[in-house]
């Protein structure tokens, strides 16, 4: 028996499902969660389906997180998607659900769940989320708020089409969730749209950001920058790829100052960057990974790594 069939017997078996996603959602993480909860309910309408974790202000027109208590919790299916690793879910309550199902894309960090489902090679998990519909679409039913979801997941998780994540079957799966209807003007216009406070961020960003001898360019975005801009955490972190396109420096990353820790966001369009995402108590993708920092001053020990890594892999171009 497949993985995909057990997924779908353990979904038929019960009666309660709570789907569960990553603190600070993206848009990938809201479209695998409401997107497999539409598909759920659309095809058993009997069922009890229910979204837990953060909200996501860049995404929030799919849909919210539902705010459900613990009893809810016993007897039931926790479905936790688009998450490498338990410590990084935004409820914890996960635990204490019947049995624990992981679908990812992510590389593993830890192996929690009694079931899991990881495709490494996949764009985006609103992709696995959308191929687990087609091949039991004799059993499962869609409905445009579903594609809608997963599409939002897949765009936003690739760049919009960009990265190199994406493969042929990333473009098939979008072709047939656009025959669905899905709307991808509006789509588009909903996640291009930008404050007067973020553009101005912006502006910061690409006067402030540092680069190293070697090839990797960094901004550090203390939690005053935030506030002094009016713009939330979400925003702050969205603007990651800002310093992307620099000739020469293949390694980027945006660390922003949270009120209980620092993070790390971490993209490359050359070396692999999740073994040193994980070093620092992160993981992610080999081109896309998050980190943490303890304090500032841990912050010259991450630079002077990073650095390092840009300048092996340039030295093994030669």
């Amino acid at each position: 028996m497949s993985i995909k069939q057990e997924i779908l017997n353990k979904i038929k078996e019960y009666n309660r499902i709570i789907i569960h996603g990553h603190t600070r959602p993206d848009g990938d993480c809201y479209g695998s969660q409401f997107g497999l909860k539409e598909i759920i309910k659309e095809s058993f309408p009997n069922k009890e389906v229910y979204v837990v974790g953060e909200v996501s202000n860049y995404v929030s027109w799919i849909d919210s997180p539902d705010n459900i208590s613990d009893d809810l919790f016993k007897g039931a299916l926790a479905i936790c998607v688009d998450c490498g690793n338990s410590e990084r879910l935004a409820d914890q309550r996960f635990k204490l659900a019947d049995y624990v199902i992981k679908i990812d894309h992510h590389i593993p960090v830890d192996n929690y769940g009694d079931l899991q489902f990881v495709e490494e090679q996949k764009a985006a998990c609103s992709q696995i989320i959308f191929e687990l519909y087609d091949e039991f679409k004799d059993e499962l039913k869609i409905n445009l708020k579903a594609a809608t979801a997963l599409y939002t997941g897949i765009v936003t998780d690739t760049g919009r089409f960009r990265f190199d994540s994406v493969a042929p079957e990333t473009f098939n799966v979008a072709a047939k969730l656009l025959s669905l209807g899905v709307d991808i003007a509006d789509i588009d216009n909903k996640l291009s749209v930008e404050s007067l406070d973020v553009l101005k961020f912006k502006g910061y960003v690409l006067s402030k950001f540092k680069m190293t001898e070697d090839g990797f360019a960094y901004v550090k975005i203390t939690k005053e920058v935030v506030e002094k801009y009016g713009i939330t955490m979400e925003d702050a972190a969205n603007q990651v790829n800002l310093i992307s396109t620099i000739p020469g420096y293949p390694v980027w990353a945006l660390i922003i100052e949270y009120p209980a820790e620092i993070r790390v966001r971490l993209r490359s369009r050359g070396p692999d960057v999740d073994k040193l995402a994980n070093k620092y108590g992160g993981g992610g993708h080999a081109k896309a990974s998050g980190a943490k920092l303890s304090n500032w001053r841990q912050l010259p020990k991450f630079v002077k790594d990073a650095n390092e890594l840009v300048k092996e892999y340039k030295q093994s171009l030669n």
